[in-house]
């Protein structure tokens, strides 16, 4: 890292002292909470960090920038100081680590290198020191083997199958069983592969170590597996990565020495107690790895009762500092308890539910806090299906209940295959041994995801739980073979890749074929009620139940936007009004023309003369008010706004090509084909090109007379028809596609004079709102003018994504979004989160403009955008007065929209909440 030496430098090295937890976004959540828990006065071992902005620098110019690299001397120079060593002091030598760590977590993706400052001097100097051969020669090999693999970029395979061959040579099953002759052994040969892979040396010189340690952790930012994490969690690309340099606490330095993580509350579950994993005799690496089965954290206790206790003391400091679950890495050298690491703990979905009521109640957080830890997103996930029983005869294992969730599929045996056949359309169970870094995208494709090896808190139980993936981990008495592509069961029972597995993340049970799923509890609640939920539930699910029906009475009580629900079915509505709707902000009519009714359409559209269409209106018209006056019984009382017919036109008419080849045939074979060529000379006619831009919407109800006017009669009949009933219903009349007043002006006068019409035969009052949906950009250009006629607007976000990015979404997604998304021109899918800089813009013109000409004017979102929680936050921002999703997504939506109306106070500084981002 070139530098000048300028007379003011910024500041890009900061002592652990000199921080605190406010300043993620520069020192990186790991640097923030360590500097945090120096300020407490808890014993964390000394070191700095480099920042965040440093990073940026160095990946936008390929080196440091100008004060870094004297910076880092002066700090590295205080750490000697303070310590009264010196880096690669043969005598007594200083020995740090070098690990990443970004604003937000992102467990594994990034680079860690543990014992820098070790060389074939200085080692002799650790043993002497330490009195301890064993404990030098496997640092200083541990030292080369992540050196190689994370800085070097040689394969990690190399190195672990040198391993692998020294303890069979050696006759032991465990690493930390080497005999001392052996681990010298083993250091010559990880530095022959060091020396045969690069051509050099490994570096002896500790402050060169040091400096490509740093170099590699900023090169690890844009590791394809961070990018593809980063995507997978929304993080933005151009944060960058602190690096912090802290002195090495060893966990492998023998008897009285070991390794841990901890939580303050389970993270699966949300239960309180002691919860975690501690490894005797290791590095802290060797937890997260899996490669060796933790013992459960209670089991300190009986080993160093007096490091037991000051750690239970410390994880009750921490939550109650944070006022949340706490995540801690530690390490207890020789009986001195160190802690390495505490962060905002990732959760499960249940667990964030759980865990953000308790709080409440043990006074910590309030009622606006809880409702701003959990999110739409984990809400979604305690509603997918469960397991029906865990009493199958087919169980044929089982391991710890890493992360919760039912998932079926068939078994891989690797990161590539599980991705290429769940893009094939297959579910699919990632079986290893224990995952590491490069197994992601393999976690991202799987439903779930077994592990033989590791604990709860290893890397596939940390990753799973971040992802809401469902993960069973050390299942021990399941042999994994990845090169045969094989598990063997204690039983003997060979379990082949193609195979499929079951697997229960709640229990940690495994069973051979598919097990049934039957609704989750969740659900049940939101369709039945508090009380039938309540009815068959063991204490967890109860105590997650009504966890959740505290948090959604707030979210209830603090949302301003109104949540309805697309519903084109009386059964659909019904459970849209189940579910919490607010009535129904889309009915899709042309869904009720399909089927056997599409042949009336085709009449319709295919009619020679007024007499035909007339025929053909006739027969639909009692189709259609039957249709409305059922949904309009599920909805009595509330809003249902029924868009006007907007298929693309050759929905409705036969395959051109098919119609084509079909006469021909019948042609050739001397068939009379007269019906079914005047047939094809109409399709012909109507053929278009780009169907999605073409003859549709209000286009179709102005150039086929009658259509429109018949559904609006229909509408009008329903409507009079309920109110005979002793009914209340509220329709609303929706245009679709249009894109100038001139248009809309058109078919509200011939809808009124319909309305009109029926009321006076009919004796009733109808007074239905007439809008009209916004989707065309010109629509939202020239909204103002279109509000003098239409009386509420409904943003239709996915034709306007299409028409605003020149999409076609049918032909996109297929064709390039994975190659938008790997390069960056999308974080994410504009169909799947709103556009918020193109489309939202729109929408936020097309609001101001339709207000500004009429001031009640009512808007609301009826595309997809609807159930997604970020663009909800959007909405909720932009002044819309309520959202239209699926009927699933409705409780989402109405949790969404209470913490879009909290995000909104707290960030006008109407309430003071303390957010807790969990990434």
């Amino acid at each position: 890292m070139t530098i000048s030496s300028p007379a003011n430098p910024q500041t890009y090295v900061y002592d652990f002292s000199m921080g605190d937890r406010s300043q993620g976004d520069l020192l990186g959540g790991k640097g923030a909470n360590l500097a945090e828990m120096t300020r407490m006065g808890l014993p964390v071992p000394p070191g700095f960090t480099i920042t965040t902005e440093a990073c940026r620098y160095f990946l936008e110019h390929g080196h440091g920038p100008d004060g870094l690299r004297i910076q880092i001397a002066q700090e590295t120079a205080h750490l000697e100081e303070v310590m009264g060593r010196r880096l690669g002091d043969p005598e007594n030598p200083l020995l740090v680590s070098v690990r990443s760590g970004a604003r937000f977590s992102m467990p594994g993706m990034m680079e860690t290198v543990l014992n820098i400052g070790l060389n074939d001097a200085s080692v002799a100097g650790l043993a002497r020191h330490a009195g301890d051969q064993h404990f030098a020669w496997d640092s200083y090999r541990r030292l080369i083997q992540m050196f190689g693999k994370t800085v070097l970029d040689l394969p990690g395979d190399d190195f672990e199958h040198a391993l692998e061959d020294m303890k069979a040579s050696a006759g032991v099953v465990t690493d930390i069983d080497l005999p001392v002759a052996s681990l010298k052994r083993l250091v010559d040969v990880y530095k022959s592969i060091v020396r045969e892979g690069t051509g050099h040396e490994f570096p002896q010189d500790p402050y060169q170590q040091l400096d490509l340690a740093i170099r590699s952790v900023f090169h690890s930012w844009n590791t394809d597996r961070a990018r593809l994490y980063r995507r997978q969690e929304r993080i933005p690309h151009t944060l960058g990565t602190a690096v912090n340099v802290q002195v090495m606490a060893f966990g492998n330095a023998g008897e009285g020495s070991g390794t841990g993580v901890a939580f303050t509350r389970d993270p699966g579950s949300g239960a309180r107690g002691v919860y975690g994993d501690y490894l005797q005799n290791a590095q802290g690496e060797d937890v997260v790895a899996g490669i060796r089965n933790a013992l459960p954290l209670q089991d300190l206790e009986g080993i160093d009762k007096a490091a037991y206790d000051e750690l239970i003391d410390t994880m009750n400091k921490l939550e109650l500092h944070y006022r949340d679950l706490c995540d801690i890495e530690f390490t207890i050298e020789k009986g001195k308890l160190w802690m390495l690491q505490t962060r905002v703990g990732k959760r499960t979905a249940a667990a964030a539910f759980r865990i953000a009521v308790q709080l409440v109640d043990e006074g910590v957080i309030s009622m606006d806090e809880a409702l701003m830890r959990v999110t739409g997103h984990q809400l979604g996930q305690l509603m997918f299906p469960r397991f029906a029983s865990s009493d199958s005869d087919q169980k044929i294992g089982r391991g710890m209940n890493a992360s919760p969730g039912a998932a079926v599929g068939r078994v891989v045996f690797d990161s590539k295959t599980a991705v290429d056949w769940a893009a094939a359309g297959e579910r699919v169970i990632l079986v290893r041994r224990e995952t590491n870094p490069d197994d992601l995208e393999g976690m991202i494709a799987a439903a779930g995801i077994l592990t033989s090896r590791g604990g709860k808190t290893s890397h596939a139980a940390v990753v799973a739980r971040g992802m809401g993936k469902t993960a069973v981990c050390g299942a021990e008495s399941l042999d994994v073979d990845t090169k045969a592509r094989v598990m063997t069961t204690e039983d003997g029972l060979v379990v082949k890749e193609g195979d499929v597995l079951s697997i229960n993340g709640s229990t940690g049970d495994v069973f051979l074929g598919e097990v049934p799923v039957v609704e989750s509890n969740v659900v049940m609640y939101f369709e039945s009620g508090l009380e039938a939920a309540l009815a068959d539930a063991d204490e967890p699910t109860a105590e997650l139940i009504k966890a959740v029906d505290r948090i959604m009475q707030h979210a209830d009580h603090q949302r301003r936007l109104a949540v309805r629900a697309n519903a084109d079915t009386p059964e659909d509505a019904t459970r849209a009004r189940h579910m919490g709707a607010e009535g129904i902000g889309l009915l899709r009519t042309e869904h009720m023309f399909l089927g056997e009714r599409k042949t009336y359409v085709e009449r319709l559209i295919l009619a020679d003369d007024e007499a035909d269409r007339k025929e053909a209106l006739e027969a639909l018209l009692p189709l259609q008010r039957k249709d409305f006056i059922r949904i309009l019984e599920a909805m009595d009382g509330l809003p249902v706004t029924i868009r006007l017919i907007d298929p693309p036109l050759h929905e409705f008419l036969p395959n051109l090509t098919e119609l084509a080849v079909r006469v021909a045939l019948a042609e050739a074979r001397g068939e009379d084909v007269e019906s079914d060529l005047r047939l094809l000379q109409a399709v012909n006619r109507l053929h278009e090109q780009n169907p999605m831009l073409g003859l549709r919407g209000v286009r179709l109800g102005l150039v086929l007379p009658g259509l429109f006017a018949l559904q609006v009669r229909a509408i009008a009949e329903a409507a009079c028809f309920r109110q005979r009933m002793g009914g209340h219903p509220r329709a609303e009349i929706m245009i679709p596609l249009v894109g100038s007043i001139q248009e809309l002006e058109l078919v509200i006068d011939e809808a009124a004079g319909v309305l009109k019409e029926v009321a006076d035969a009919n004796g009733c009052t109808l007074r239905f709102p007439i809008g009209t949906m916004i989707e065309l950009p010109r629509a939202a250009l020239t909204a103002g003018q279109i509000a003098e006629a239409a009386e509420f607007f409904s943003f239709g976000t996915n034709d306007l994504t299409q028409t605003t990015w020149g999409f076609s979404r049918d032909d996109v997604e297929s064709a390039f979004f994975s190659a938008y998304l790997e390069k960056g021109v999308f974080g994410v899918s504009p169909f799947e989160s709103l556009d918020r800089e193109g489309v939202g813009e729109l929408v936020r013109i097309a609001v101001e403009k339709g207000r500004l000409t009429r001031p009640n004017l009512h808007c609301g979102v009826c595309g997809e955008h609807g159930g997604d929680p970020d663009s909800i936050h959007f909405f909720d921002q932009v002044g819309l007065d309520y959202v239209s999703c699926s009927p699933f997504r409705v409780p989402v939506a109405r949790l969404e929209a209470g913490r879009a109306s909290l995000e909104r106070h707290v960030s006008s500084g109407q309430v003071g909440v303390t957010l807790s981002d969990t990434r």
